[in-house]
């Protein structure tokens, strides 16, 4: 896997339901990232609620697909970034990255934590919320991760696994538990919620859709 684009964002006012607010997923590239403890070094997080923090301190999302979302929505203002990522990764692929993987790239040692739950702001990226059903039914979430070593990285970087803790729960599967897990799923839900690297937040998601299907 290699790093095609590294990106941050200014905050840029957006109207909602009326209302002005703020938000940092209008993310562009730029000359290399400095990745901190807790976010991107000067990348706009404004709702530290949804985003940033340790378990969210950088998002990297697939180079991989952009040519066939284009397509989808050739009205978009497309860039890389296009989906709110810090990283844009050639070769990326959420069905082969689990839940405490530990890679280097470039300078830092990052560890991954939970996949992306979309919400409406992905919508006015694209300038439709029509991206968000489809978001939702591929297995392309984008990878959260916690930064344990911080550093640079720049594009070109490689991005090389060091370390896997288990291999039953890939990124894409908590992603589609989440989601589209139904009654014979339950065991699994479970035992995914006690996965110890997932993060607080993707553990709370899980739970929801366990007590869905358990009501």
């Amino acid at each position: 896997m290699v790093i095609v684009s590294t990106n941050i964002s200014k905050p840029k006012t957006i109207v909602w339901n009326g209302k002005e607010e703020q938000t940092g997923i209008f993310k562009k590239p730029v000359n290399g990232i400095f990745l901190g403890n807790e976010d991107v070094v000067g990348d706009a997080v404004v709702d530290r609620k949804y985003h940033g923090g340790k378990d969210k301190a950088c998002y990297l999302f697939t180079a991989d697909i952009y040519d066939a979302w284009k397509k989808k929505f050739p009205e978009a203002d497309w860039s890389l970034g296009m989906f709110g990522e810090n990283l844009t990764v050639a070769g990326l692929d959420e069905r082969k990255i689990y839940i405490g993987d530990q890679y280097e790239i470039g300078k830092t040692l990052v560890e991954v934590s939970e996949p992306r739950e979309p919400c409406y702001k992905l919508g006015v990226r694209f300038g439709t919320q029509q991206v968000l059903k489809p978001f939702i039914n591929q297995p392309h979430c984008g990878v959260y991760v916690r930064v344990l070593r911080n550093g640079e990285v720049r594009k070109g970087d490689k991005m090389v696994l060091l370390k896997r803790v288990q291999s039953e729960f890939s990124m894409a599967r908590i992603y589609w538990l989440r989601y589209h897990s139904n009654k014979l799923n339950i065991v699994e839900l479970e035992q995914a919620i006690q996965l110890k690297p997932l993060a607080k937040s993707a553990k709370h998601g899980l739970s929801k859709r366990l007590a869905i299907l358990t009501s």
